[in-house]
């Protein structure tokens, strides 16, 4: 302005237009940083100075302490306010002023790509989660041991209400009953507690992730059984007082249930193959759960299509015959459907473009250079200058350490000076921790191997995993930024949960703490935000990109290192697993990866 003479009224004459609602001192709060532009007008304004000034488009734009502020009103995008709010991140600068055609051209693109993802499975998921059927269990790990099972009504009097007609359940999941709840809750005492009760035996033990995996999976199995026929779910129509653990020693029902899903998804898959063998594993000699429960056959009863009044007799008389042939079932049905099992999704499919770069690792780490390129001022944006830095912590941390995200979101943290949690404490606890190493000046993590998915696996040998993290891209100081600063303004005074990472606290919020959904959503969202490239906005890192979770962080590494050195062991420590793990699950290594890796060897000799 001073260079070319202009003042703030002048300005206002020159570049506003008529119906513009600003007053000439913006130009001053702009100039002096006390405001900043943020709406639709404002960003008109700003291209007209541009033009003015002879400078490039979106010169002033890219100098704004926050980018994502909505740029169309209601009339140009007539969304609710919080849903503009999301797309405000995605759209262009001239938004409100494109011609209909081209808004909802870019509306359609967002939703499609950035906000959903567009792959087969993912709408096909989305709209299975809009049918809900599950039977939900209140039942925790560590509550006090259950009391015995309920033993209802005497078998005459059950078989007697063979067929007696019951209203149907309204869609939607539903509650387990007492008597359902009872057996729920002895079941996850008997895999989950540290000592079983006397007189019984188990084969392995469930953690807290894997127990409630299987809870909810088989909530998910009584749940078709119990939904209406007639409903978009086409499930049997069970009884809820009829719904039992016991069904699950039946073929016939185990038969049903896997007509069900291959009719619902069109075929079987390896999720099938799985639930077979927790069915096998609950019927096993021994130490099966359901051989170890006769009393179960008292809640039975007669239900028309799956379990007939001879079949209800024979559980009475002879429990152990019955469990017998349903292992004998469900371990034949199991390596039938392994032989015809599809692949339901390419977990690769989200971040191909990652994985077919040179350098994966590289390639990922344009985002995290995306995050802070865009970071907004946090003077005046405190808490989205936190928000941001978090994700940035988030991918880093992830590229360099490359565990599960439940490693990750339990991680904690000591400060600079502090005295570091002992090893065994971190034992007790099952978790990580982020510490300064005084020894070598740097920071460092340490989990112990209980804390581990696979804490059995050949990696550890009951080890624990430690490593040293590198100072490179600043990541040193914006750790130290992060628990100076951003940490206490997500935290807002809440209850502090102890762990690295916490949530954005609001006044609802109860636990600052992330759980497996949470953290997922965060990642996604720096994903949307910053990793996908937008051709309308010229914002995003890379091209092609889709939503994703923090597991294909995994992905990235085995597949890098795969391309950098062709070893499935050296892979594996990048992720602490096994080469067949690797070569199962995570290295995307294609044939013309290993050609041009054995090429660079034997071209070396006419190099020579």
């Amino acid at each position: 302005m001073r260079r070319h003479g202009d003042t703030g009224y002048g300005l206002r004459r020159a570049v506003c237009e008529r119906d513009a609602k600003i007053d000439a001192t913006t130009f001053t709060a702009w100039r002096r940083g006390v405001k900043a532009p943020r709406s639709a007008t404002s960003f008109r304004i700003l291209a007209a100075l541009e033009r003015r000034y002879g400078l490039p488009p979106g010169y002033f734009r890219a100098k704004l302490p926050h980018p994502g502020r909505i740029v169309a009103d209601e009339h140009s995008l007539p969304l609710p306010e919080s849903e503009r709010r999301r797309m405000a991140w995605h759209l262009p600068d001239d938004f409100a002023r494109l011609p209909l055609t081209k808004r909802e051209e870019i509306i359609a693109w967002v939703r499609e790509v950035i906000i959903s993802g567009s792959t087969d499975y993912r709408r096909f998921q989305a709209a299975a989660m809009r049918q809900r059927f599950a039977v939900q269990f209140a039942c925790e790990i560590g509550q006090a041991r259950p009391a015995p099972l309920l033993i209802l009504d005497n078998l005459q009097e059950r078989l007697a209400n063979e067929g007696a007609a019951e209203s149907p359940l309204p869609p939607g999941p539903v509650k387990a009953p007492p008597a359902l709840e009872a057996e729920a809750a002895d079941l996850l005492d008997f895999k989950t507690s540290t000592l079983t009760a006397r007189g019984r035996r188990r084969s392995g033990v469930w953690n807290a992730e894997t127990a409630g995996q299987k809870m909810e999976h088989l909530g998910l199995m009584l749940g078709a059984l119990a939904a209406a026929p007639e409903g978009e779910i086409r499930g049997h129509g069970v009884p809820l007082r009829s719904l039992t653990f016991a069904l699950l020693a039946f073929p016939t029902v185990w038969d049903w249930y896997l007509q069900w899903r291959e009719g619902r998804r069109g075929f079987f898959t390896q999720w099938e193959t799985e639930m077979l063998t927790v069915g096998a594993a609950l019927s096993r000699q021994e130490t099966g759960w359901l051989r170890q429960t006769p009393q179960l056959a008292h809640r039975l009863r007669p239900i028309p299509g799956l379990v007939t009044r001879e079949d209800v007799i024979a559980a009475h008389e002879n429990w152990d015959a019955v469990c017998d042939a349903q292992y004998r079932h469900v371990l034949v049905r199991a390596k039938e459907i392994a032989r015809v099992s599809r692949v339901h999704r390419d977990p690769f499919e989200p971040i191909l473009p990652i994985l077919e770069a040179d350098s994966p690792v590289g390639e990922y780490r344009k985002i995290t250079e995306e995050i802070l390129r865009r970071r907004p001022d946090g003077r005046r944006y405190p808490i989205a200058a936190a928000e941001a830095t978090r994700a940035f912590l988030m991918l880093r941390l992830g590229l360099h350490l490359g565990v599960r995200q439940k490693n990750l979101r339990q991680l904690l943290f000591r400060h600079r000076g502090e005295s570091p949690t002992s090893e065994r404490q971190l034992e007790s606890m099952k978790r990580g921790e982020l510490r300064w190493n005084l020894k070598d000046q740097a920071w460092e993590v340490l989990i112990p191997a209980v804390a581990f998915k696979n804490a059995g696996s050949s990696y550890f040998r009951k080890n624990p995993f430690k490593l040293v993290l590198p100072d490179l891209g600043g990541l040193y100081d914006e750790i130290d930024a992060y628990l100076a600063t951003h940490r206490a303004r997500l935290l807002r005074a809440r209850p502090d949960p102890g762990t690295f990472f916490i949530k954005t606290t609001k006044t609802k919020t109860k636990d600052a703490a992330y759980d497996q959904n949470t953290f997922y959503e965060a990642w996604r969202l720096a994903i949307q935000r910053y990793g996908i490239y937008n051709p309308y906005t010229g914002n995003g890192a890379i091209v092609g990109l889709l939503p994703h979770g923090p597991h294909n962080i995994r992905d990235v590494l085995a597949t890098h290192v795969l391309k950098k050195t062709g070893s499935y062991e050296q892979a594996s420590y990048a992720i602490q697993d096994t080469p067949d793990t690797i070569a199962e699950h995570y290295g995307r290594f294609l044939p013309q990866d290993k050609a041009a890796l054995a090429a660079r060897v034997l071209n070396q000799v006419w190099s020579g």
